[in-house]
């Protein structure tokens, strides 16, 4: 599948997660110990906040241990807000277009499972994107389309309805072509100022995700004099050391909310309300 990583706090230079840790993201695209795959090397991407609205995202084909730019870049950009991604393709190309985060206006979007049987519920989930947002769509993922339909459910305005909504039409879409158990994921979802973690699969044994327990868990992973101030947060698809005591696994069917420092832990229920 992928791996994924995703911070808000005060402003941090953007290695310190995803290239310094000793499991860090970069460490995880050969090297994976919950995936179901141990190498992603199908691409990767960064998606940051800085003082514009719209983040700023780069995104290869490369596997993320053989980009010099990506190390070059994560050592300059410091951020109050990012997600990093790596890749392992399912059933889709190699392609920079398909590679995550996946951006539109001032939302980031990143996904760690699948869609079963993609292409035979395709046509059928890619008629209910607005047609105004449709055009955008530029990869041919199950992620992208995802994202484009919690953008058509209201993503804007609600964004745990709209993916639950999103949830409920893939599920019920399944069911008309006869697919179980069609959905399953991990999600990173920001516009700039909320982070949102969700957790879930139909058939309730979701890949893996957490959260970091507090500020000074992050600073166990640089005993060398690095600081996590008060309020910095990491939702990950593994922990990045093996402190594991430094990490909380996300409940089943939970979402997590970020912002301003605080955390919220709902319930996640897909439903078409």
């Amino acid at each position: 599948m992928c791996r994924w990583i995703a911070y808000s706090g005060p402003p941090l230079y953007m290695e310190e997660l995803v290239l310094k840790p000793e499991h860090s993201l970069i460490d995880q695209s050969s090297a994976a110990r919950l995936g179901k795959t141990t190498t992603n090397a199908d691409g990767f991407g960064v998606g940051w906040y800085g003082k514009r609205p719209a983040p700023g995202v780069y995104r290869n084909v490369h596997p993320a241990w053989n980009d010099p730019n990506l190390r070059d870049l994560v050592g300059h950009i410091k951020s109050r807000l990012f997600l990093a991604h790596i890749r392992a393709a399912t059933s889709t190309p190699v392609q920079t277009t398909n590679c995550h985060p996946f951006r539109h206006g001032r939302w980031l979007f990143v996904h760690n499972g699948l869609i079963s049987d993609f292409h035979g519920l395709k046509r059928d989930l890619a008629l209910a994107v607005a047609p105004e947002l449709y055009p955008c769509i530029e990869g041919s993922t199950d992620t992208e389309l995802m994202f484009f339909l919690a953008l058509t459910f209201g993503l804007e305005d609600d964004p745990l309805r709209a993916v639950e909504r999103m949830a409920a039409l893939i599920e019920q879409v399944a069911g008309t072509h006869g697919v179980q158990h069609v959905l399953q994921m991990t999600l990173g979802i920001s516009d700039g100022e909320r982070l949102i973690g969700v957790r879930y699969s139909t058939e309730r044994a979701s890949r893996s995700l957490f959260l970091n327990r507090d500020a000074e868990a992050l600073c166990e992973l640089h005993p060398q004099g690095i600081r996590f101030f008060h309020g910095a947060k990491c939702i990950v698809s593994e922990p990045l050391s093996n402190l594991t005591d430094c990490w909380q696994e996300i409940p089943e069917s939970t979402a997590v909310v970020i912002e301003a420092g605080e955390v919220r832990t709902l319930d996640f229920a897909p439903s078409e309300r």
